[in-house]
């Protein structure tokens, strides 16, 4: 399951700019003796209530999030003849620096970092770990953003985020002696959601969003500059 997530991210991100430029094909009659002849026109761009819609112009848009749970923990490797305890994570902790370049769409990058732990146990001993391993975390991602505002205070949108992975690990034995093992989380590092924007003012407001990624729930401040 999880090797098909990049792929609907690639497809996700070739929807949305596939949205902005429809084509529409047409047959009709020729001339007698001539059968049929097609043409093609461009899809009108869709119109939004400019009653609840202030003039568009465009902007650069910070966010800044937590999200939860961190999706990381996937990463943790297993070991032989042991078991995972209880995972502590912290973040991902995630921000977003965006140019909105029309009102349906913007480009931008996101950043995101985040930690997580987990003890280890034998089987035979469910009380002192056998292993207590870590994950530190920076991801860095071109992120795109797909907005279908309602109103000048509510915008939901889609998130295609896609990037690459940056690792910190850390394993230790019951003694503290480091335990050698050779394995390498995945470098691909990657983003889908769908959520909303809630504007308290003309310029800032709160956001919340449901996905797959770094992160199952978020929600943070955002800023219009």
């Amino acid at each position: 399951m999880r090797k098909l997530i990049p792929a609907f991210v690639i497809i996700t991100l070739l929807s949305c700019t596939v949205a902005e430029a429809q084509v529409r094909v047409f047959v009709t009659p020729g001339r007698p003796g001539y059968g049929y002849r097609m043409y093609r026109q461009r899809a009108a761009p869709r119109r939004h209530n400019d009653q609840n819609l202030p003039k568009f112009e465009p902007s650069v848009n910070i966010s800044i999030g937590y999200g939860f749970p961190n999706l990381d923990q996937l990463e943790l490797p297993e070991f032989y003849r042991t078991y995972k305890g209880n995972i502590t994570q912290t973040g991902p902790f995630n921000g977003s620096l965006d140019y909105q370049f029309s009102r349906g769409m913007s480009i931008g990058v996101m950043a995101s970092h985040g930690t997580v732990s987990v003890p280890y146990y034998n089987y035979g001993n469910p009380y002192t770990p056998a292993v207590t391993g870590s994950l530190d975390n920076w991801a860095v991602m071109l992120n795109f953003m797909r907005y279908m505002p309602v109103s000048a205070k509510v915008t939901p949108y889609l998130r295609a985020a896609i990037g690459i992975n940056t690792w910190k690990q850390n394993y230790t034995d019951s003694s503290g002696y480091k335990v050698n093992y050779n394995y390498t989380p995945s470098q691909l590092a990657y983003q889908v959601g769908i959520g909303s924007k809630f504007y308290l003012s003309n310029n800032t407001g709160i956001f919340l969003e449901a996905g797959y990624g770094k992160y199952i729930l978020n929600g943070g401040l955002t800023v219009k500059l």
